[in-house]
């Protein structure tokens, strides 16, 4: 069984991966396709981020299910874990997208 704190680690760099990784490979979907790679990345990127904190959560549904004991059974030390999972998720599928951001050339808004 995997600590907290590893969970937390886990989280943040599977959604930094699934970012990536996705948007890699759409840059080279958009290269085969003679469609521009720097442009893609970022539309990838982008649509992609709730699907990365999904991926890191290990989906959907277990994480409502934990959320619903916090907020309705008063399983409040189990609420803040699965915040913290879902905060650190966020943080790194929005690190993936603001490395491919950087890579594009403009500053961010």
């Amino acid at each position: 069984m995997l600590s907290f704190l590893s969970n937390i680690v886990l989280n943040f760099f599977i959604a930094l991966g699934v970012v990536l990784g996705g948007s890699v490979f759409g840059a080279l979907a958009a290269v085969l396709t003679g469609q521009p790679p720097l442009k893609t990345m970022i539309d990838v990127a982008d649509s992609i981020k709730i699907w990365a904190i999904a991926v890191a959560l290990g989906g959907t549904f277990s994480s409502f299910r934990v959320l619903e004991q916090g907020l309705f059974k008063g399983e409040i030390k189990s609420l803040i874990r699965q915040l913290l999972y879902i905060f650190f998720a966020m943080g790194g599928a929005q690190l993936g997208y603001v490395i491919l951001y950087l890579i594009k050339g403009r500053d961010i808004n």
